[in-house]
């Protein structure tokens, strides 16, 4: 009897301990879980904080974007079309009348003529805006019209080729494509010095995959990323916001095994786009 007391009184102070090391092991279970939670929290609000700042900057540069095209849409129209008809009226003025038949026919068929050559540089400008071909037909159709008009001029050999653009992506995301892809040649074009530019396409099953090839000289991605920085890079920043505005990426190499530079193009489809 004495002994099992003594062994009771032996374990007793081996629970106690047991259990408050078990009951501190809780508490500061508990304090870590509910630390992690702030941080978790504490870091998603940075994120959500950040996350609507770029938002907000891609919403002001597309707002810059299009306040630029506006002014020169503005530009274009006051240049080229108000003094056409300006010119239009001087020839339907009040003194009309007083004219002979002769001349009024000269006249009327003089500011009909202008008025026509007015409709052609307004449809003109619209098509800038929004080319038919795309319109109608779509990336693949415009980027070969617009490939084969370059073609066509002899100072470049200039091919492109789909292999499998079978579900078209959303219309004002062409569009964007569209102007990049200009965007691109025409820097090729002004500073490459380049003999043949070639576009293929790609498909892969959430995204599509544009790339460039052209042997003349080319930028590298840390050139790209510095140059955008630069007020001179317009251009360039240009096709950064409108990638920006798609959710799109751009890489350029160079490919020196083939002494070529190649810029490649992804972007990913929405819901609707997916093959």
């Amino acid at each position: 009897m004495i002994r099992l007391l003594d062994a009771t009184t032996h374990i007793s102070p081996v629970l106690f301990l047991g259990t408050i090391g078990m009951i501190l092991l809780a508490v500061a279970l508990v304090f870590f879980i509910v630390f992690h939670q702030r941080r978790v929290m504490r870091y998603q609000q940075r994120i959500q904080v950040m996350e609507t700042e770029h938002q907000k900057m891609l919403l002001r540069a597309s707002i810059k974007l299009q306040e630029e095209e506006r002014t020169r849409l503005a530009a274009d129209l006051h240049d080229d079309a108000g003094p056409l008809l300006a010119t239009a009226r001087l020839y339907l003025n009040d003194n009309l009348v007083n004219l002979d038949k002769t001349a009024q026919m000269q006249s009327i068929f003089n500011a009909k003529q202008i008025i026509d050559e007015t409709i052609t540089l307004i449809r003109n400008i619209s098509h800038s805006l929004m080319p038919p071909t795309l319109k109608n037909f779509g990336l693949e159709s415009a980027v070969t019209d617009f490939f084969q008009k370059i073609n066509n001029s002899g100072s470049i050999n200039a091919s492109s080729k789909f292999h499998d653009y079978k579900v078209r992506l959303k219309a004002e995301k062409e569009l964007i494509l569209f102007r990049i892809i200009q965007e691109l040649i025409n820097n090729i074009l002004k500073h490459s010095k380049a003999s043949f530019i070639h576009l293929t396409q790609h498909e892969l099953p959430e995204k599509l995959i544009i790339r460039l090839h052209h042997d003349g000289k080319g930028l590298t991605q840390d050139e790209f990323l510095r140059f955008t920085k630069f007020k001179d890079g317009l251009g360039l920043k240009n096709i950064q916001s409108r990638l920006r505005g798609i959710h799109s990426d751009i890489l350029y190499e160079e490919d020196t095994s083939q002494s070529l530079f190649k810029v490649t193009i992804d972007i990913p489809r929405e819901e609707g786009e997916v093959i």
